[in-house]
């Protein structure tokens, strides 16, 4: 055995993390693929129905189909035969498989592209009759049959990426830009509408998981010993969240593509406003030969296991490929602990400088959270139903909503919101509302906030110190020092009399840029990189930098602390 391999056995998860668990609901877990990973999505749709809301398949076939006959038989231009797939469906209802009435409330979305020539529409004719005229398992009104898009043998986006095919075109990366969008078809036939998707720069993080725990040598089962998952921000600060699992397709696995699948089609974008964590398992390539007529080659292209490479039960529940994926999903959605809101908030009474608020008991809130003006003001979790908010200007305006807390810490979602005026009179300079931080580089600060509507000028205080006025709602902090936190706060100036000061935000400059050109066997020995499957990723960006030796070199640039991108 070569010293490269020994290495890749002895490090293959070293930076991969334990699966965590999230506040996610169990009944709204959905699952999608494309070609290999369309037909592994029917068959977790199938097998865990109970634990499954809904499907997106693009390029797939009938369950069980080459089960029943050989996989040539299910792909290209064929028209297989579901009678023996409907039959064993119904059988092993309830056995080997979940309920199959589940079926009945599920939604599922497939694609087919009019130039796909490996998985052609006519194989998804037959999986639609499956579906819905034949196996009748599903209503026609919940499955979306979509066969006009102008494809070949690809995922379809409405975006470009780098190193992506073009659409027409059935080569790797396999994620085209179509000019459609198709996690968007997919997610919102499934869970309803959705809030506009993040164009921009992501706010959550894409975590690489340990799959080992889940299946014993999971390599020699045709999957990786590592996987990924997108986690929103607000999923990971405990909301409530929903769970997706996109399966990749034959040749698309990170051992083959690298993270083109995880991050490129499209997926992620809406995950990030809609509170949706996207779990994306990785399947690898073995060299060991099926034991089955059906399948008499290895499973050389990193499939998922929709042939028997694996087992006689590859589509049960027992399925080795199957029962991991189930695990995974129990894993991400354990931490489910939903919290009813506050109901009835209101306030009790009011004077010069407070509000008097109450609202009802939540029965199995640890506390509440208290927020107003759409900050939280309280410090240390409220454990009774009523707050008194006082130390407030006299005659204005505050806007109150409360959050119940679960056992975890997890918030609900919001009370009922109730607006309260001080008595008295108004202060003659109200103080700021709205402040935040709109850039940050190596030595500056940018700040903006709401106008004031009494106010003439503003004075700007860093780390408590008077630093400038200005006349305007922006202002930008220069010179600054890198790598450096800074709290500010403003006040509002009119006729020489000032505002209380607002509430403070604080940011870091940015690290000045050092770079160092060096093999990747050094840059993981000094900290700067780690490595997973034989291939080196830069710290805090995960960039790959290619093979894990000592003649590959990279340019590596460090911007923050612990964080590096490829120079």
């Amino acid at each position: 055995m070569s010293i490269f391999l020994i290495l890749l056995l002895i490090n293959c998860c070293f930076g991969a993390e334990k699966l965590s668990k999230y506040n996610a609901d169990p009944s709204e877990t959905s699952v999608s693929g494309l070609s290999s990973g369309a037909f592994f999505a029917t068959q977790m749709q199938i097998a865990f129905s109970e634990s499954i809301k809904g499907a997106g398949i693009v390029a797939g076939g009938p369950y069980d189909c080459a089960a029943q006959t050989s996989y040539t038989s299910c792909m290209y231009s064929s028209n297989p035969s579901i009678t023996k797939s409907i039959s064993n469906t119904k059988s092993w209802s309830g056995n080997k498989i979940d309920d199959i009435k589940n079926l009945s409330r599920q939604k599922v979305y497939m694609i087919s592209g009019t130039s796909d020539t490996t998985v052609s529409v006519s194989i998804m004719n037959q999986l639609y009759k499956y579906y819905v005229t034949e196996g009748q398992f599903i209503p026609s009104e919940n499955v979306v049959f979509k066969k006009d898009l102008k494809a070949a043998h690809t995922f379809p986006t409405d975006f470009d990426s780098t190193g992506n095919n073009p659409c027409t075109t059935a080569s790797s990366p396999y994620v085209s830009n179509c000019g459609f969008d198709g996690a968007e078809a997919i997610l919102k036939h499934i869970y309803g509408p959705l809030k506009a998707k993040n164009t921009g720069s992501l706010t959550g993080k894409f975590i690489e998981i340990d799959q080992s725990e889940f299946l014993t040598n999971p390599r020699s089962s045709g999957m990786s010993m590592t996987g990924w998952v997108y986690v929103p921000k607000s999923c990971d600060n405990g909301e409530v969240c929903k769970l997706h699992i996109a399966y990749h397709g034959c040749l698309q696995g990170y051992e083959k593509i690298g993270d083109k699948y995880v991050k490129n089609t499209g997926y992620n974008r809406w995950a990030d406003t809609n509170n949706i964590i996207v779990l994306y398992p990785q399947a690898v390539a073995t060299t060991t030969r099926s034991l089955t007529d059906r399948a008499p080659f290895p499973n050389m292209n990193g499939c998922w296991d929709w042939i028997g490479w694996y087992g006689t039960d590859f589509n049960h529940k027992t399925g080795k490929q199957s029962a991991a994926m189930k695990k995974m999903i129990d894993r991400v959605v354990s931490g489910f602990n939903p919290i009813d809101p506050p109901t009835q908030l209101k306030i009790d009474s009011i004077t010069d400088n407070s509000i008097s608020l109450s609202w009802n008991q939540v029965i199995g809130a640890s506390g509440y959270n208290i927020y107003r003006n759409g900050q939280k003001v309280n410090q240390f979790i409220i454990t009774d139903n009523k707050f008194l908010d006082n130390n407030l200007n006299s005659g204005s305006t505050y806007t109150f909503i409360v959050k119940s807390l679960s056992s975890q810490g997890t918030e609900s979602i919001s009370s009922n919101t109730v607006t309260g005026k001080t008595t008295g009179e108004s202060p003659s300079v109200e103080v700021p509302n709205g402040l935040a931080i709109t850039d940050i580089t190596l030595n500056s600060i940018s700040l903006s906030w709401a106008p004031s509507l009494t106010a003439e000028q503003y004075n700007i205080y860093r780390n408590g110190n008077k630093i400038a006025t200005v006349s305007l709602t922006t202002y930008k902090d220069i010179n600054l020092n890198s790598n450096t936190e800074y709290k500010y706060q403003i006040t509002s100036l009119k006729d020489s009399q000032e505002s209380e000061k607002s509430l403070e935000v604080k940011a870091n400059t940015l690290m000045e840029k050092v770079c160092f050109n060096d093999n990747n066997y050094n840059h993981v020995v000094a900290g700067r990189a780690r490595q997973s499957g034989g291939y080196v990723f830069a710290n805090g960006s995960n960039q790959n930098m290619g093979l894990y030796n000592t003649f590959a070199r990279t340019n590596l640039c460090k911007t923050q602390d612990n964080h590096y991108i490829i120079g």
